[in-house]
């Protein structure tokens, strides 16, 4: 029958069309107004999975200068991030050594990790590739925070799990006193940490609409999806999709071809 065929016509052209959208929309972040500065922080924090770790140097022969370290880093499961950048530490690291020295240190994050500034065609060295700059001293932490620190840490660096057991590992955070932003042209902008705790770098995400379209002279569908630039929570099962079928799309039993 004719509307049986149309319904089979119907489920091919969804099929194609999902397979279309998945493999040819770029999903993208959107960081928050460069004017809400705490939220743009937050954004950064959440999204960057590692950091540059700046310490007061214990080792000779560069005591008491800046030394510079990459660690992997993370504020909280995708989509839940606490603004706290945690750490996974052993003191055989060369930083950690320094920290026990001195626990001051400088962290910084910038969205060149991701790829944000890639895409938009931002040097990394631009300020409008926004950038996280925090000052404060890094801690270890236990109980039930050592416990989401670990939640937080092994969802996002799963190597982390089968790291050598014996090299005396231990959760840390990231203590913050001060926050700089430069995410636009005008220079460093700072933040209280009261402030930057208080926001939440996220809205809510738009649905991904596909949308069939009907051409009511020749009953010939087309398909096209529209893909929304979202600010996103990081995982996207959590993004839904919606579809809206316009009734007149496939003529029904009866119809004139």
């Amino acid at each position: 029958p004719l509307f049986c065929h149309n319904t089979l016509i119907l489920a091919v052209l969804l099929g194609l069309l999902w397979f279309s959208v998945s493999g040819s929309c770029s999903f993208r972040v959107r960081i928050p107004p460069h004017e809400q500065v705490a939220r743009v922080a937050r954004f950064i924090a959440h999204q960057c999975d590692w950091a540059s770790v700046a310490t007061v140097s214990s080792r000779p022969p560069v005591v008491g200068q800046p030394f510079s370290n990459t660690l992997s880093v993370s504020d909280g499961p995708r989509g839940s991030g606490s603004g706290s950048p945690y750490l996974y530490l052993t003191r055989m690291e060369a930083s950690v050594q320094d920290l026990q020295v001195n626990p001051a240190a400088s962290l910084s994050m910038t969205l060149a990790q991701t790829d944000y500034c890639r895409q938009q065609g931002f040097d990394p060295q631009s300020p409008l590739c926004a950038r996280l700059i925090l000052s404060g001293s890094v801690l270890q932490v236990n109980g039930t925070e050592a416990e989401f620190a670990k939640k937080s840490l092994f969802s996002r660096h799963p190597e982390m799990i089968d790291w050598p057991t014996d090299h005396d590992w231990f959760f840390a955070k990231f203590n913050i006193t001060q926050v700089w932003v430069l995410d636009y042209f005008g220079g460093l902008k700072s933040v209280s940490p009261d402030e930057y705790f208080q926001v939440s770098p996220f809205r809510k995400a738009a649905p991904h609409h596909f949308l069939l379209h009907s051409d009511s002279r020749r009953h010939k569908t087309t398909a096209s999806a529209r893909c929304h630039v979202v600010e996103a929570s990081g995982d996207m099962k959590s993004w839904t999709f919606g579809l809206m079928v316009v009734a007149s799309t496939f003529p029904t039993a009866g119809e004139s071809q």
